[in-house]
Formats: C-alpha cells, structure tokens, sequence
C-alpha cells in the first residue's frame, strides 16, 4: 500500500472508531442500584453474601455498575424486602423465598421445604433440574426475577427451653420457625411465629416464645441463643439445604444490557457458592464452643422425626389439591428428589458414611 493510501485508510479507521465509542458506551452504561437485604450487617455469612455480590458486580463492570447494599430496617424491615423490590422501591433485595409463604406457599420451593433437598440437589435442581423456571414462571406474578444467591447447608433444628422427647412435648409450644415448615409442625399442636433475626434473642429471653430455629452454629452463636435456651437439637429436616435468592425487579431487569444480565447471574453464582462454603467452614468450630460452653447437643426423637414427616404428607397432598402452582412445583421437586437418592444412596452417602465410622474409630 501506498504511504498517501495508509494514511487516508488510517483517518477513516479513526472516524469510525470515534463514531462507534457512544455505542460500546451504551453496552456499559453507568448505574446505581440499591438493594435491601433481609438480613443484619453482624452476620457476616448470610448478609455477607449480598456484599460479595456487589463486589463482583463492580469489579466485572470496571465500577459502571454499582449495587449499594442495606441491612434489614435500613430502607424497609427484613420481611418486607420482596415487597420493596416488587414495588419498586428498591432496584432488588436479598431474601429467603419461604418467608412469603403467607402470600402463597408456592414461594417455599424457592428456599426449602420439609423433607426436601439438600444442598447440592436444591443447587442441582435450580440450575439443571427445571426449578428455576418453574420459580421465576411464578414469581412474575410478583413482579421480581429470582437468582440463586446463597445456601446455608443443611441448618439445624434449633433452640429449645425444655427436652424434647416425643410429639406430644411440641403441643403449645411458640416457637420462631419461617417458611412452610409453621404449617407443617402446626399439625403436631406447634404455635409458629414469625420473628426477624435480630427479633428472636429478646423475644426468647422473655419468653414471648419457647423456642427458635435460625441457620446453625456460627450465626447462633454470634445471636446469643446458648444464652437463654439449653437444648439444642438437629437436624434441621425443614431446611435440608435452604437457598437465599437475589429477586429483582421485572422493569429494572429487562432495562439492562445482556452484558449486565449476565455479569448479575454470574455474581449471583458466587454468592451462592462463597456462602456454603462459609458455613461449612465456621460451623464445625462454632459448635464445639457451644458444646464446650454447656449446650446440650441432641437429635430430634425418631418419633417426632416419623410424625413430622406424616403432616408434611399430609399437607402436601391438601395444598397440591387447591393451588396449582403450588402442585406443578411441588410434582417437580419429588420426582428430581426420588431420582438424587437413588443416586446418593450408592455413593456419596455410603462414602460419607464409611468416612464418619472411620474417624471415630482413629
């Protein structure tokens, strides 16, 4: 090429570089969300996630892309965080699905249900196993969209003033316990209550309620419930691996450029995986200090166990008659369930199994 061609090309290459700069502008564009989390900054694992969200969504959008995150109270109370993100007061919220239940009791597949999945199948059937349509399929009905941003494990079953030693012992007794699991236990004569995090210390050192499930030893420990509850007792079957969700509002949602879609899904994955791994982290020590402490560690009688599991049946079976939604989920999740143990039974359970034995035998 000619020296006078080469420079005549490279002008216009330049021309169209300056003409094309406001389009890749506006695949970037700058902008501030806020999102309200259910949850009180001291815990550092479950609040914890939405930090690690926002983080990643800044780092990914050179900081175009800012999400400020609010505790519980700050904007609206923990308990109404879908509703601040359906209504628009908020861009979106952090939040466990099964606090709505009273709204419909479909929203408990989003977190976890009785005798559901544990962690890696609730993971697995997100993800793979259709979940997530089938979740966001009903949540557009509230206006949001919902991500998997977060799982505890499975929790324990929480903090008791008195033993329990068989169904009967559960008759009369307040105890704090979100999501489906009210409904199921209210069949064995239990008075759920539904009680935010940083509510649940005060009202069981009162005694305007006798018991209280939260997640597990590192954030019960951090709340104070050794302090005023002696027993505490696993496992937690209501929560077998309960999953938080990011929810954002629709309109906001279909504004934004593919690429910041994607980068909130990507984000959201990691907040889903740092958390765990967390609390697989900071149970294990949690719990030896508490034990060490006093705590009386002790696991749910089979016979409250096997008469739980007959009401959650039951009221399973009724629900599924009078809400389809409900039924259509609920049909998904059963099946994905029976097929994951058949699985599990051959190996991940058989080698955890033989691991356990093992170790207390060395």
């Amino acid at each position: 090429m000619k020296r006078r061609e080469f420079i005549k090309a490279a002008g216009l290459g330049a021309a169209g570089a300056a003409i094309a700069a406001p389009a890749i502008a506006q695949s970037s564009p700058e902008i501030k969300w806020r999102l309200t989390s259910s949850f009180p900054k001291s815990l550092d694992t479950i609040y914890g996630a939405s930090e690690v969200f926002a983080k990643a969504v800044a780092e990914a959008t050179d900081n175009k892309f800012q999400i400020q995150v609010f505790a519980a109270g700050e904007i609206v109370p923990g308990l109404q965080a879908l509703d601040a993100a359906s209504n628009g007061t908020v861009e979106m919220c952090h939040t466990a699905a099964y606090y709505y239940v009273g709204k419909d009791p479909t929203f408990a597949f989003g977190t976890a249900v009785p005798f559901g999945l544990n962690s890696r199948m609730q993971t697995s059937w997100l993800q793979v196993g259709g979940g997530a349509e089938l979740f966001n399929e009903f949540l557009k009905g509230y206006n949001v969209i919902g991500f998997a941003a977060g799982n505890t494990g499975c929790q324990m079953g929480g903090w008791f003033r008195k033993e329990l030693k068989e169904p009967s012992d559960l008759s009369g007794l307040k105890m704090r316990i979100g999501g489906f699991a009210g409904r199921v236990l209210t069949r064995l004569g239990l008075v759920p209550q539904q009680v935010a995090a940083g509510d649940i210390y005060p009202s069981l050192e009162k005694g305007t309620i006798d018991a209280a499930e939260w997640v597990g030893p590192y954030d019960d420990e951090k709340l104070g419930f050794q302090k005023v509850a002696k027993y505490y007792y696993y496992p937690g079957f209501w929560e077998g691996g309960p999953t938080l969700h990011n929810m954002v509002n629709l309109a906001k949602w279909e504004q934004l450029p593919a690429s910041y879609k994607s980068i909130i899904r990507t984000a959201s994955s990691l907040a889903n995986e740092t958390m765990q791994a967390r609390y697989d982290a900071y149970n294990p020590p949690a719990l030896k200090r508490l034990v060490a402490g006093g705590t009386q560690l002790r696991p749910f009688p089979a016979s409250i166990m096997d008469a739980s599991l007959k009401a959650a049946n039951e009221v399973y079976a009724e629900t599924s008659a009078s809400n389809a939604a409900f039924k259509k989920v609920y049909d998904s999740m059963v099946a994905f369930r029976g097929d994951q143990y058949t699985w599990w039974q051959v190996a991940e359970y058989s080698f955890d199994s033989f691991m356990i034995r093992s170790r207390t035998r060395s």
